[in-house]
């Protein structure tokens, strides 16, 4: 009995709140099936820091909010053969995109000294730099499968994962919706 080589997964979050991979987490005792499927080789639920030349399937939770983040999305594309915008803030840019509706300037002024009693300062190291706008995923780079909800649920990400595993292309929006 021949079996189906194990195909490579990434992940990584960007801005946002990891409530996606709390949800990949959430998949409970499907994990273990999974893991019969496909290799984990890059995500902040392993150790590996360094992601592959090459992988099958790439997964980016949250928006483009700094230029780490643009870093990570432009890495993930280059390296990724399908790239999966996983949830609203990575879809959409959700939570995150809220602060687009003002001056960058003020919002770094209100986080770091309008509300700080004491010493207040903008960090100038260790603090990736914001980007004038927060953008989905699919406004800096291509995206093959789009994964909405907040979050979206285990089965969700079960089914799109056993979709691409099968060599097809899923529908979320068959399990998934904005806001779920």
């Amino acid at each position: 009995m021949s079996t189906s080589p194990k195909i490579t997964v990434a992940t990584t979050w960007l801005d946002g709140c990891s409530g996606c991979h709390m949800s990949f987490l959430d998949m409970d005792e499907r994990l273990i099936e999974l893991v019969q499927k496909v290799d984990i080789v890059y995500s902040p639920l392993v150790d590996t820091k360094t992601l592959p030349d090459q992988v099958d399937v790439g997964i980016l939770e949250g928006s483009v909010s700094s230029e780490d983040d643009l870093e990570k999305a432009l890495t993930f594309r280059k390296h990724c053969k399908i790239l999966v915008s996983l949830g609203d803030c990575a879809v959409n840019g959700n939570v995150p995109a809220m602060r687009n509706h003002f001056k960058l300037s003020d919002v770094v002024d209100r986080a770091y000294r309008d509300t700080v009693t004491i010493q207040p300062q903008t960090p100038t190291r260790g603090v990736p730099a914001l980007l004038a706008v927060v953008k989905p995923i699919h406004g800096v780079v291509g995206v093959d499968v789009f994964v909405p909800g907040c979050p979206p649920s285990a089965d969700a990400i079960w089914y799109v994962l056993s979709e691409l595993i099968a060599g097809r292309t899923p529908d979320p929006s068959a399990v998934t919706r904005f806001g779920a």
